[in-house]
């Protein structure tokens, strides 16, 4: 998610609507809080947020409701819905009336972050990336090097070289590829971009095929040709 991306969060608990609104924060996200359904029309038409995280449980008008309203009205912005209620007819009826993603509390802030990150990424547009004989399909967020599917990536492995792939030939440093890929977790060293670099590399280059990645010594690394 870049930094400065508004979202808006419409939940009447006040300590989950605290609890999101700081892990947004603390990855440099602008974000806006409302706790009924009137209030939170009121935001989305006074802050136009990039997504929205809606409660359906809301006093006034619900979240229902709300979403029902912006999808008349024509407004797309990306959707995730939050509720208690984890019955299957409750998320097909949310994800028919046009919600784009659907969580159940009680739900782990990571998922939430990575679930708005797809979200995002989806509403800038899809496209295919390529370098060199490197290909990602960021819709599908599959990856061929040449002939070759990469089929056992992690999500972080993924993250990580759909954003250099974004980057081609551009040196980047350890500390902003933590920033960027990491979103500034706490704790977290730079030693790890190395770490991860070192699985990319294994999934990446079979024998034969020339290393994509390549390291600066004392800067960072740069995907491209050698």
């Amino acid at each position: 998610m870049k930094p400065g991306t508004r979202i808006l969060i419409v939940e009447d608990d006040s300590y989950i609507a605290r609890l999101v609104q700081l892990e947004l924060e603390h990855r440099g996200m602008k974000v806006r809080c409302a706790h009924d359904g009137p209030s939170g029309l009121e935001a989305i038409a006074k802050f136009d947020p990039a997504a929205i995280v809606l409660d359906i449980m809301l006093p006034g008008i619900d979240g229902v409701g709300v979403m029902k309203k912006l999808r008349q009205e024509g407004n797309t912005v990306p959707i995730i819905m939050l509720t208690a209620r984890d019955t299957a007819a409750d998320k097909v009826h949310s994800l028919d009336l046009g919600a784009d993603d659907y969580l159940t509390k009680p739900f782990d802030p990571e998922e939430l972050m990575a679930r708005l990150r797809a979200l995002l990424r989806r509403a800038e547009g899809d496209e295919v990336l390529r370098v060199v004989d490197l290909e990602i399909d960021t819709a599908t967020r599959e990856v061929r090097r040449g002939e070759r599917k990469l089929e056992n990536l992690t999500a972080r492995e993924y993250e990580l070289l759909e954003f250099m792939a974004r980057n081609p030939r551009r040196v980047l440093s350890r500390s902003l590829l933590l920033s960027r890929v990491w979103d500034q977790e706490s704790g977290i060293e730079t030693n790890v971009v190395d770490v991860y670099v070192g699985y990319l590399r294994k999934k990446l280059d079979a024998p034969g095929e020339v290393r994509l990645i390549q390291t600066v010594r004392g800067v960072g690394y740069s995907l491209r040709e050698p």
